[in-house]
């Protein structure tokens, strides 16, 4: 019989060699399988983007008056997570992944619709029929002077007393290849808060699986009427409720701002950003000039001023770009709309309790709403606010997140 000899000298004869290779090569073959399981596993969980879009309704309580409040969570296949309820068209929260992977909410707000019900900043709202101010409270459209409810010293803010804010708005899920979502719907009626026309108003909000919140706007009267819609979210990129907002590093697109009076209605100027504190023309930390003494932070405690977006024709544009060093994550801002409010939450003043028992104090969230001019009904030479029947306003803002 044939034999082998081994280095350690050992004899093997044929047989025994061949069923010792054979058990090798199982063993090989079983690590390989076990390695692979593994793999599968961990990729499992590693991986969002196998997870599927899903929208989720559940209620989410009553108002005062005994109304009932939808909630609608919606994800992307990669983890993105939003919930907007259908009070005020409010998003209640949003969790992105930071640089490393790890989701957090990133809006400020609350836990339940208590404390919405108040609401004096705005939390997450959709704001209208006109976003930002009206001076006075009155303007004049084809010849007749409406008198609007006055919300904010002597001037209407937000829509007036019972804005687009506090209304509860019709709603249906959105599923599509473009991503998942909610669509509110909204009938503001003739005479509502003083203004004209009987106006129906749809908000959509779409997440896409690009990581992309996408706000489309659309709506049309029977009478001519000031129309300004914008979303009111107030952002903290480190997670709301851990901090202050100082360390974001802002861009802005733009050249010009509206400078305003001691009651924060314009003067009707489009003053150049250079040689200012409101220039963030280049990536600069919010906190960097926020209290120098230039008279327009004096009089907005901060930064509370509607920048002219610098654009080239009518479609989607970059108004802005923000980035938190620590955790990484960015926001970009882009639209169809002329000018974007910059508010870096100045009068939190940590009075107000939010999610998780966070107090939110002064500057802990900054807002970014997509917008025409404040008080533009008063100012011919701004670009025109108003919708006239037979016609429809489309306006469209994303919110674009990623990380470095």
């Amino acid at each position: 019989m044939l034999t082998l000899v081994a280095t350690s000298k050992r004899i093997l004869t044929m047989p025994d060699f061949t069923k010792t290779m054979m058990n090798y090569k199982l063993i090989i073959l079983h690590i390989f399988l076990l390695v692979l399981f593994i793999s599968a596993a961990l990729g499992r969980e590693a991986s969002p983007a196998k997870r599927k879009q899903q929208v989720r309704k559940e209620s989410f309580g009553n108002t005062g008056d005994g109304r009932p409040v939808d909630l609608y969570t919606f994800t992307n296949s990669n983890g993105l997570e939003v919930r907007a309820m259908t009070y005020g068209g409010i998003i209640v929260s949003l969790r992105v992944p930071d640089k490393n992977g790890k989701l957090a909410d990133i809006v400020l707000g609350h836990d339940n619709v208590d404390g919405y019900l108040v609401n004096p900043p705005y939390f997450g709202a959709i704001v209208g029929r006109y976003a930002n101010r009206i001076a006075n409270g009155t303007f004049t459209l084809d010849g007749m002077k409406y008198v609007l409810a006055k919300n904010d010293g002597p001037n209407s803010l937000h829509g007036g007393v019972n804005g687009f804010n506090k209304v509860i708005w019709e709603a249906n899920e959105i599923k599509s290849q473009k991503g998942v979502g909610v669509a509110f719907t909204y009938l503001s009626k003739d005479g509502e808060e003083g203004y004209p026309g009987n106006l129906k108003v749809k908000v959509s909000y779409t997440l896409r699986d690009g990581n992309q919140l996408v706000l489309d706007y659309e709506a049309s009267t029977d009478k001519a009427t000031p129309l300004n819609l914008s979303q009111h979210s107030y952002f903290n990129l480190a997670g709301e409720g851990n901090s202050d907002v100082l360390g974001h590093e802002l861009t802005l697109n733009a050249d010009r701002f509206t400078p305003v009076d001691k009651t924060l209605i314009p003067t009707g100027e489009l003053r150049p950003v250079k040689g200012t504190p409101l220039d963030f023309t280049k990536s600069t930390a919010i906190g960097a000039r926020i209290d120098d003494n230039y008279e327009q932070l004096v009089v907005g405690h901060g930064y509370d001023h509607n920048f002219v977006i610098n654009r080239k024709g009518n479609g989607l544009t970059l108004a802005a770009r923000v980035h938190e060093p620590k955790t990484g994550r960015v926001l970009e801002v882009l639209t169809t709309e002329p000018g974007v409010q910059f508010y870096s939450g100045n009068f939190l003043d940590g009075t107000i309790t939010g999610k998780q028992g966070h107090v939110y104090k002064k500057r802990y969230g900054f807002c970014l709403e997509t917008q025409h001019f404040p008080d533009s009904p008063n100012h011919p030479d701004f670009p025109s606010t108003i919708l006239r029947p037979g016609t429809t306003f489309h306006s469209q803002t994303i919110f674009k997140f990623s990380t470095e």
